[in-house]
């Protein structure tokens, strides 16, 4: 989960004019991105529609894909707002200055040095994230250093760069080994021999480990994400800077190419992709740049593609099954738990709540997906999936509706199940938990207000 900017601050808060939620009620909704968008150091914006009482039309304003503090990235503007010359040259000033000082190519030549050097002089900053070459430990004498980078440090270079925290900006959690293992064992048992890794620098590391190590292994991947750190460790071949909430490629046509490339090898067979985005980041935004990448899987010449979707693996919360299958309809969810090694909560072993909430949702038969026995997975012959131990099969369902782990209840009155801690309320007409409130909220849609509609077919959205 790497290099996780967390879009939506606009979507999700209101809009953040002068850095906070504008007063009038209402909220924003995403439209875009659309094409000749203004850009901010990370890349074209989005468009959004804000709502209120003042403005129940909508007025459109454009905010920054990736970050959903103000205080991260300021950049904001009406979409019918004039902006001056000055003020444009400023803009492009300020996003050529906020980009990284080095190209990824001078990065590239700075690790050719690098490797050469014995050991006792491979040294790195922590203080400022980067390798060192001798000529510049002076600069650096009074930060914290690590001495003696060995090759396998620098083959896993998730584990020697600091996880970026900041819960509102990049919330940077990393898979631990078992789910990585498990993923990488799952990709070779499904028979893929490419997989682009959007935002999963521990998989692809664990995979350009392997590939460098062991001569049979003939697995390549190609990393996509927002940290260039990982450009220090990495070719141009290997890694590319890339934001998933507005499709942007920072290495500009050469690095979409090589993207290009590396889906459309040997026909677009045998390539899987496999991401883990910020949880809260944008739905409706990372899907948009997923199905820009599918279709560039179909740039390749194989002709039985056609009505094909690119096998995917999105690794995303439980609780989002709805919003994911709503832009991924053939996307089924997989009980597996995955759980990371630098968050306090999803860890694989925990009980009931505790429990990790992430799961896998994929677009392979779930037949072909084999959970780890050992683990407690079992196989429903009804379902044909495997499911996790407390997950039964209700007849009346004829399903394992279980989502979070425990084993659900039915409910004969909602005529689904339920989660064991909720109770049918016959003010609400529904379950819902023991101790809630009945009084029901007014249902209206989240851009212009009214009930009858989702935000999905809102009217209003509907010149965008």
């Amino acid at each position: 989960m790497a290099g996780r900017l967390m879009a939506g601050g606009a979507a999700r808060g209101g809009c953040r004019e002068g850095g906070g939620v504008m007063a009038g009620g209402g909220g924003a909704a995403l439209l875009g991105p659309v094409p000749g968008v203004p850009s901010c150091p990370h890349g074209p914006a989005l468009l959004f529609v804000k709502t209120g009482q003042e403005t129940p039309e909508g007025r459109r304003f454009y905010a920054c894909s990736a970050c959903r503090d103000r205080k991260d990235c300021n950049f904001f503007q009406w979409e019918d707002e004039k902006v001056s010359e000055t003020r444009l040259a400023a803009r492009e000033e300020y996003n050529r200055t906020h980009q990284p000082p080095r190209t990824h190519g001078q990065n590239v030549e700075r690790y050719k040095e690098f490797v050469l050097l014995p050991l006792s002089k491979r040294r790195f900053c922590q203080e400022c994230q980067q390798l060192l070459l001798p000529a510049e430990w002076e600069k650096h004498s009074d930060h914290q250093l690590l001495c003696g980078i060995s090759a396998a440090q620098l083959r896993s270079p998730s584990q020697l760069l600091y996880p970026l925290e900041n819960k509102k900006t990049n919330a940077q959690y990393l898979f631990a080994d078992r789910s990585c293992q498990f993923l990488l064992d799952l990709i070779l048992d499904l028979g893929f021999r490419r997989v682009l890794s959007v935002g999963t620098p521990r998989l692809h590391e664990m995979i350009q480990s392997k590939a460098s190590q062991e001569d049979d292994f003939r697995v390549r991947s190609l990393l996509l994400d927002i940290d260039f750190r990982y450009s220090q460790f990495y070719t141009e071949d290997e890694f590319c800077h890339y934001n998933m909430f507005n499709h942007h490629f920072f290495g500009g046509e050469a690095a979409r190419e090589t993207c290009r490339k590396f889906l459309c090898q040997d026909n677009g067979e045998r390539v899987i992709m496999v991401t883990d985005p910020p949880f809260g980041g944008l739905v409706e935004a990372l899907a948009s740049s997923f199905k820009k990448l599918m279709a560039m899987w179909k740039e390749s010449e194989a002709e039985d593609q056609d009505n094909q979707e690119m096998p995917m693996f999105w690794i995303f919360p439980y609780f989002f099954e709805t919003r994911i299958l709503e832009f991924f309809p053939s996307f089924r969810m997989m009980d597996y738990q995955v759980d990371y090694d630098n968050h306090a909560l999803y860890k694989h072993g925990k009980t009931g709540r505790r429990q990790s909430p992430v799961r896998i949702f994929t677009n392979i038969t779930p037949s072909r997906i084999v959970l780890p026995v050992e683990e407690g997975y079992r196989f429903c012959a009804v379902c044909e999936r495997y499911v996790s131990s407390g997950n039964q099969h209700c007849e009346m369902c004829n399903s394992c509706t279980s989502k979070d782990g425990r084993r659900w209840k039915h409910c004969v009155l909602c005529k689904k199940c339920v989660k064991p801690s909720w109770f049918h309320c016959n003010n609400c007409n529904c379950c819902a938990l023991q101790n809630h409130a009945c009084e029901k909220p007014d249902a209206g849609c989240f851009v212009c207000g009214k009930a009858g509609h989702k935000r999905s077919a809102c009217p209003s959205l509907s010149c965008a």
